[in-house]
């Protein structure tokens, strides 16, 4: 899934989530699914709490990783799709 760079991306009110050993472990109470992520998911996950725009956020992960955009913005959309399949996020676009 392609998302607009001016989305921005909203936590489900039914999501957990604890972060454990720089990991984090998502909660979806009304299916009772957990959802992993690795320490790049997690910094991806804290971003969206923080209620920026995807490109904010790219903006943000791109001044802290070493990484091209074009990877980074390959990674993030494959993430927020799979969170997105699992219904711990929705979309509200601009």
């Amino acid at each position: 899934m392609h998302f607009s760079p001016a989305d921005k991306i909203k936590i489900s009110d039914q999501v957990l989530s604890q972060e454990v050993s720089g990991e984090t472990v998502l909660l979806d109470l009304q299916s009772e699914f957990y959802f992993g992520l690795d320490k790049t998911g997690t910094r991806i996950w804290e971003l969206l709490q923080s209620g920026l725009s995807i490109e904010e956020l790219i903006g943000k992960m791109l001044d802290e990783f070493e990484v091209d955009r074009e990877t980074l913005e390959a990674d993030v959309n494959a993430l927020l799709g799979r969170l997105l399949d699992a219904g711990l996020v929705s979309v509200e676009s601009s």
